[in-house]
């Protein structure tokens, strides 16, 4: 049965850092390495993506990978997702976080991936790419 993603409990994920620049990321000459997928499956359980009605935050990547109804969009990303790049994380709230790549990662995890190439933020680096603006979180999440 599908979860309603308004009970999603966002303060789980740790976005509690600010918003990031992937362009920023991109151009961060930093080294690969790489990791187990299960420290990074987690992801496949949440809301991130926008339905086909263009409804944010309400389609997790499991649900693209399962093909449901409403995501044809973001099924077509992950197919054309370019797995050639690496995933770009950073550890907070004890586990690590997709800063960019989950539609890679939902490729890789899809063809049975069991460890990914990953390049990892650190709290030094983060200052480089931040855009000093907090997350924009769903309208409907309640913080408190």
């Amino acid at each position: 049965m599908r979860k309603n993603p308004q009970e999603f409990d966002w303060g789980t994920v740790g976005l509690n850092f600010g918003n990031w620049d992937e362009k920023k990321i991109w151009a961060l000459n930093i080294p690969e390495s790489t990791l187990d997928i299960s420290e990074l499956e987690w992801h496949l359980d949440c809301p991130f993506w926008e339905n086909d009605s263009g409804v944010e935050y309400s389609v997790t990547p499991r649900e693209v990978l399962e093909k449901i109804s409403g995501t044809t969009n973001e099924q077509e990303k992950v197919e054309n997702a370019d797995t050639k790049h690496p995933i770009d994380i950073y550890f907070n709230k004890n586990k690590w976080l997709v800063l960019d790549g989950i539609h890679r990662l939902a490729k890789l995890y899809a063809a049975g991936a069991e460890r990914v190439r990953v390049r990892i933020i650190t709290a030094d680096t983060l200052p480089l790419v931040s855009t000093g603006e907090p997350i924009e979180m769903p309208t409907w999440w309640n913080k408190s």
